[in-house]
Protein backbone atom coordinates (compact mmCIF):
# COMPACT_ATOMS: atom_id res chain seq x y z
CA UNK A 1 0.00 0.00 0.00
CA UNK A 2 2.83 2.54 0.56
CA UNK A 3 4.53 1.56 -2.37
CA UNK A 4 1.47 2.44 -4.26
CA UNK A 5 1.28 6.08 -2.07
CA UNK A 6 4.66 6.71 -2.84
CA UNK A 7 4.17 6.93 -6.96
CA UNK A 8 0.93 9.37 -5.98
CA UNK A 9 2.61 13.03 -6.05
CA UNK A 10 -0.18 14.76 -4.26
CA UNK A 11 -0.43 12.64 -1.47
CA UNK A 12 1.98 12.96 1.74
CA UNK A 13 3.57 10.23 3.84
CA UNK A 14 0.67 9.93 5.73
CA UNK A 15 -1.65 9.08 2.77
CA UNK A 16 -2.90 13.18 2.62
CA UNK A 17 -3.75 15.20 -0.05
CA UNK A 18 -1.00 17.73 -0.78
CA UNK A 19 0.10 20.55 -3.53
CA UNK A 20 3.35 19.21 -4.75
CA UNK A 21 6.42 21.13 -4.28
CA UNK A 22 7.41 22.62 -7.77
CA UNK A 23 9.67 24.68 -6.81
CA UNK A 24 13.41 23.68 -7.43
CA UNK A 25 11.87 22.26 -10.76
CA UNK A 26 13.16 24.45 -14.01
CA UNK A 27 10.66 26.81 -15.72
CA UNK A 28 10.32 25.69 -19.39
CA UNK A 29 7.69 26.54 -22.45
CA UNK A 30 5.09 24.12 -21.49
CA UNK A 31 1.50 23.95 -24.10
CA UNK A 32 -1.29 22.11 -23.70
CA UNK A 33 -4.51 21.95 -26.31
CA UNK A 34 -7.86 20.41 -24.94
CA UNK A 35 -11.42 20.04 -26.80
CA UNK A 36 -14.57 19.56 -26.18
CA UNK A 37 -18.14 19.03 -27.45
CA UNK A 38 -21.38 20.72 -26.91
CA UNK A 39 -24.37 18.44 -28.81
CA UNK A 40 -27.46 20.13 -28.94
CA UNK A 41 -31.05 20.77 -31.59
CA UNK A 42 -29.88 22.04 -35.04
CA UNK A 43 -32.02 24.71 -34.63
CA UNK A 44 -30.11 25.68 -31.58
CA UNK A 45 -26.69 25.80 -33.19
CA UNK A 46 -27.97 27.81 -35.94
CA UNK A 47 -29.37 30.09 -33.36
CA UNK A 48 -25.86 30.30 -32.02
CA UNK A 49 -24.78 30.57 -35.98
CA UNK A 50 -27.06 33.63 -37.14
CA UNK A 51 -26.45 35.45 -33.56
CA UNK A 52 -30.42 34.62 -32.46
CA UNK A 53 -29.87 34.07 -28.86
CA UNK A 54 -31.51 36.63 -26.37
CA UNK A 55 -28.54 36.56 -24.35
CA UNK A 56 -26.46 37.82 -26.91
CA UNK A 57 -23.34 36.08 -29.10
CA UNK A 58 -23.09 32.85 -27.61
CA UNK A 59 -19.59 32.42 -28.72
CA UNK A 60 -18.39 35.71 -27.97
CA UNK A 61 -19.26 35.34 -24.07
CA UNK A 62 -17.88 31.83 -24.23
CA UNK A 63 -14.51 32.61 -25.52
CA UNK A 64 -13.88 35.04 -22.85
CA UNK A 65 -15.59 32.59 -20.12
CA UNK A 66 -12.79 29.98 -21.32
CA UNK A 67 -9.86 32.65 -20.82
CA UNK A 68 -11.92 33.58 -17.22
CA UNK A 69 -11.42 29.74 -16.64
CA UNK A 70 -8.18 28.90 -17.84
CA UNK A 71 -6.94 31.96 -15.27
CA UNK A 72 -8.84 30.47 -12.39
CA UNK A 73 -8.21 26.93 -12.03
CA UNK A 74 -6.10 26.95 -9.04
CA UNK A 75 -9.32 28.09 -7.22
CA UNK A 76 -11.70 25.43 -8.88
CA UNK A 77 -9.31 22.66 -8.99
CA UNK A 78 -7.79 21.72 -5.35
CA UNK A 79 -4.11 20.63 -6.16
CA UNK A 80 -3.37 22.88 -9.15
CA UNK A 81 -0.62 25.54 -8.20
CA UNK A 82 -1.17 28.91 -9.62
CA UNK A 83 0.16 30.16 -13.00
CA UNK A 84 1.32 33.07 -14.88
CA UNK A 85 -0.29 31.90 -18.21
CA UNK A 86 1.02 33.34 -20.96
CA UNK A 87 -1.31 32.60 -23.59
CA UNK A 88 -4.88 31.27 -24.08
CA UNK A 89 -6.63 30.92 -27.35
CA UNK A 90 -10.48 29.52 -27.92
CA UNK A 91 -11.73 28.22 -31.14
CA UNK A 92 -15.11 26.92 -32.28
CA UNK A 93 -16.17 24.38 -34.91
CA UNK A 94 -19.44 23.83 -35.85
CA UNK A 95 -20.83 20.14 -37.18
CA UNK A 96 -24.58 20.80 -38.20
CA UNK A 97 -24.81 17.79 -39.76
CA UNK A 98 -27.29 15.67 -37.00
CA UNK A 99 -26.22 12.62 -35.31
CA UNK A 100 -28.24 9.31 -34.92
CA UNK A 101 -29.96 11.30 -31.87
CA UNK A 102 -30.65 14.71 -33.78
CA UNK A 103 -28.26 16.67 -32.33
CA UNK A 104 -25.80 18.31 -34.23
CA UNK A 105 -22.24 19.44 -32.45
CA UNK A 106 -19.97 22.51 -31.26
CA UNK A 107 -17.08 21.73 -30.70
CA UNK A 108 -14.41 23.86 -28.58
CA UNK A 109 -10.31 23.92 -28.39
CA UNK A 110 -8.74 25.59 -26.15
CA UNK A 111 -4.80 25.88 -26.45
CA UNK A 112 -3.07 27.37 -23.32
CA UNK A 113 0.69 28.63 -22.46
CA UNK A 114 2.93 29.40 -19.96
CA UNK A 115 6.65 29.20 -18.63
CA UNK A 116 6.72 28.04 -15.59
CA UNK A 117 7.92 24.90 -13.70
CA UNK A 118 4.54 22.53 -14.17
CA UNK A 119 1.53 21.83 -17.08
CA UNK A 120 -1.53 23.76 -18.04
CA UNK A 121 -3.42 20.60 -19.02
CA UNK A 122 -5.51 21.25 -16.41
CA UNK A 123 -5.75 24.81 -17.49
CA UNK A 124 -6.76 23.94 -21.12
CA UNK A 125 -9.55 21.60 -19.76
CA UNK A 126 -11.36 23.82 -17.22
CA UNK A 127 -11.23 26.37 -20.80
CA UNK A 128 -13.05 24.08 -22.59
CA UNK A 129 -15.56 22.77 -19.54
CA UNK A 130 -15.92 26.47 -18.53
CA UNK A 131 -16.84 27.54 -22.53
CA UNK A 132 -18.81 24.90 -23.15
CA UNK A 133 -20.95 25.66 -19.76
CA UNK A 134 -21.34 28.97 -21.05
CA UNK A 135 -22.65 27.71 -24.46
CA UNK A 136 -25.04 25.79 -22.09
CA UNK A 137 -26.62 29.03 -19.86
CA UNK A 138 -26.66 31.08 -22.67
CA UNK A 139 -29.05 28.12 -25.00
CA UNK A 140 -30.92 26.37 -22.20
CA UNK A 141 -33.94 28.51 -22.77
CA UNK A 142 -34.69 27.35 -26.18
CA UNK A 143 -32.48 23.27 -25.98
CA UNK A 144 -32.54 21.70 -22.26
CA UNK A 145 -31.33 18.81 -23.71
CA UNK A 146 -28.02 19.64 -24.74
CA UNK A 147 -25.16 17.78 -23.86
CA UNK A 148 -21.38 18.40 -23.03
CA UNK A 149 -19.27 15.67 -23.88
CA UNK A 150 -15.65 14.13 -24.83
CA UNK A 151 -13.56 16.72 -22.91
CA UNK A 152 -10.10 15.77 -22.98
CA UNK A 153 -6.42 16.55 -23.68
CA UNK A 154 -5.36 16.38 -27.16
CA UNK A 155 -1.37 17.42 -26.65
CA UNK A 156 1.00 18.72 -24.36
CA UNK A 157 4.58 19.97 -24.80
CA UNK A 158 7.03 20.90 -22.01
CA UNK A 159 8.65 19.48 -18.65
CA UNK A 160 10.11 16.41 -17.64
CA UNK A 161 7.93 13.99 -19.23
CA UNK A 162 7.72 15.42 -22.28
CA UNK A 163 5.14 16.04 -25.40
CA UNK A 164 2.28 13.68 -25.31
CA UNK A 165 -0.53 13.65 -28.56
CA UNK A 166 -3.47 11.75 -28.44
CA UNK A 167 -4.03 9.40 -30.83
CA UNK A 168 -6.96 10.40 -32.23
CA UNK A 169 -6.34 13.85 -32.04
CA UNK A 170 -7.30 15.16 -35.56
CA UNK A 171 -6.52 19.19 -35.56
CA UNK A 172 -9.96 21.14 -35.28
CA UNK A 173 -9.37 22.63 -38.48
CA UNK A 174 -11.25 26.22 -39.64
CA UNK A 175 -13.90 25.03 -42.29
CA UNK A 176 -16.90 27.92 -43.40
CA UNK A 177 -18.94 28.39 -40.16
CA UNK A 178 -15.74 27.55 -37.54
CA UNK A 179 -14.61 30.42 -35.26
CA UNK A 180 -11.69 31.18 -33.14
Amino acid sequence: MLAAMAELTHLNEDGRARMVDVSAKPATERVAVARGRVRMLPDTLRRIHDGGMAKGDVLAVAQVAGIMGAKRTPDVIPMCHPLMLTGVNLAFQEDARPDALGQCALTIQASVSTNGPTGVEMEAMTAVAVAALTIYDMCKAVDKGMTVDEICLVSKSGGKSGSYERADAGALTAPHGSRS
